[in-house]
């Protein structure tokens, strides 16, 4: 009898897994049908029988992985050529509702289908790296061998599969489509993730090592990734298209200029750019699925000066708020003015990425704001920084007051296409309009969940602000990469140096990151 209860639960826990449909399945120990004289008279192959058809339909199932569907294809970085196994536009939910984006890119070197090695990985230790291609949180086709994210990068699928990682893309639906508002960025990736967990035993690689990596709107993105592993809140959007059942917890998180923060990121933007009433926006849209940027330059109104003050005098409230520590535990706090150890902190982490670009080669007696003394940068003049940086964004820089920037459509729902997400832009609308729900916007930002008893963080955090990139202010990474560390998690945390908005520009130092992680725990 209990062989059959073991049985039972294993029929059980099939079924459940099986389009989440549930089974009964009777078994008594008694040889009669009450006190009718008919015998039960079952067989074992009977109760097995369920078993063996559940299975089947299991097999079957549009989250298993399939093994046989790919195409080989042929990839070149350097003097090294490998061959691999593409396994392209793999749907990664039951449910879809727009399955062009719903969607990933999967691609395994052939070596670890025949026991092969890679840079110290195999089949079972190799790593998988989960770059996306989200740009201002427009829709996402998953990012192939054929093309990088930026055209002027090498290809980070290439590079990591010459260093022996398993690559898989994902896809996401994005803010022009009704059913793209948010969550459903994060809600698509945490539903790949899970795809992948689900199949681990059928997919080359170790699903417990994802390392995911994006830029911009895609680095913030890696980054809630990574804060928001396995929160409830989620559920439910999840279960309405069919995710795996498994964890979406992930390994690591690289994140290149994370657009993040919204519903703070207007005051962090005047803080830092404030002085600066002159100003080049960008404006993306989408041509045959490829983001497009355009840019225009203006001056200050009037009433853009009064935004970007009131703005601005805001923000040491909600810095202070956080209760951030430097390394040395000391507050990180900020008066009236915008002035203390927070912004010396932003200071110090500026001037150390132009002393590591003077030790490669870089001459920085062309960078007037830096005084130089034996060498070293001992001072660095702020306004003069701010000036040579440029501003790129019209206060507000993203919850505009005639809702007309991607988070405000970021935001909006079916039914109202843009919204407010700030108290403050909703106050000071020019044009008729609706405040996002305020959960919906917690759910978009990494910082609702650091530091959270329920939260499952990775461990491992690889941040990069370029220093010359104005599209959101340096302030919001730090204070992402600050509350991080303030809760003990691994934080590599770099302004590079004359870097504007972009990503993958360092690939080596990315992927010698990546691999050294990777390995501490073989």
């Amino acid at each position: 009898m209990k062989k059959l209860v073991v049985l039972l639960t294993l029929i059980y826990s099939v079924a459940g897994v099986a389009q989440n449909k549930k089974e009964l399945f009777v078994v008594t120990n008694h040889t009669q049908l009450g006190n009718t004289g008919e015998t039960t008279g079952y067989f074992l192959s009977e109760v097995t029988h369920p078993l063996e058809v559940l299975t089947k339909e299991l097999q079957k199932s549009p989250l298993r992985f399939d093994a046989s569907k790919y195409t080989t294809q042929q990839v070149t970085q350097g003097d090294q050529t490998l061959t691999v196994r593409a396994y392209e536009g793999i749907v990664y939910v039951a449910n879809p509702v727009e399955e062009q984006y719903q969607q990933f890119n999967l691609y395994i070197p052939e070596a670890y289908f025949n026991g092969g090695t890679i840079n110290g990985f195999n089949a079972q230790t190799a790593p998988i790296f989960f770059p996306n291609g989200i740009g201002g949180y427009m829709p996402a086709k998953p990012l192939s061998l054929t093309g990088g994210k930026f055209k002027d990068t090498n290809n980070s699928l290439i590079m990591a599969l010459s260093k022996g990682f398993v690559v898989a893309s994902p896809g996401a639906r994005g803010r022009t489509s009704a059913t793209g508002k948010a969550p459903a960025v994060i809600v698509d990736l945490k539903a790949a993730v899970r795809y992948l967990k689900y199949n681990d035993k059928e997919i080359p690689g170790d699903a417990n090592k994802i390392i995911s990596n994006g830029t911009s709107a895609g680095g913030a993105s890696s980054a809630l990734l990574g804060a928001s592993g396995d929160q409830a809140a989620y559920e439910p959007y999840l279960k309405e298209l069919g995710a795996a059942p498994a964890t979406d917890a992930i390994f690591a998180v690289s994140a290149y200029c994370p657009i993040t923060n919204l519903e703070n990121a207007d005051k962090a933007y005047e803080w830092q750019f404030g002085n600066l009433s002159q100003y080049k926006t960008m404006e993306i849209s989408m041509l045959d699925y490829n983001v497009q940027r355009t840019y225009k330059t203006g001056t200050f109104t009037p009433e853009q000066s009064k935004v970007s003050a009131d703005l601005r005098k805001d923000f040491p409230a909600y810095l202070n708020s956080l209760q951030l520590k430097d390394s040395k535990g000391k507050r990180l706090t900020l008066n009236a003015k915008g002035e203390g150890s927070f912004k010396e902190l932003l200071k110090q982490t500026i001037i150390a990425a132009a002393e590591k670009a003077q030790k490669e080669g870089t001459d920085l007696s062309q960078y007037s704001f830096l005084t130089l003394r034996n060498g070293k940068v001992t001072v660095i003049n702020w306004e003069g920084y701010i000036t040579y940086m440029e501003r790129h964004k019209s206060p507000p820089a993203f919850d505009a007051l005639d809702l007309s920037t991607g988070e405000n459509q970021l935001f909006g729902d079916s039914i109202t296409d843009k919204k407010h997400f700030t108290p403050y832009a909703l106050k000071n609308s020019t044009t008729e309009s609706q405040m996002a729900d305020a959960h919906i916007v917690k759910l978009m930002n990494p910082m609702s969940f650091i530091g959270k008893k329920n939260a499952h963080l990775p461990k491992y955090w690889r941040i990069r602000h370029g220093a010359k990139d104005s599209d959101t202010s340096a302030a919001i990474s730090l204070i992402l990469a600050t509350a991080l560390q303030n809760h003990h998690y691994t934080v590599d945390y770099a302004l590079p140096w004359d870097k504007p908005h972009s990503g993958d520009y360092d690939l080596e130092e990315l992927f010698d990151w990546a691999e050294k992680i990777s390995k501490l725990g073989n």
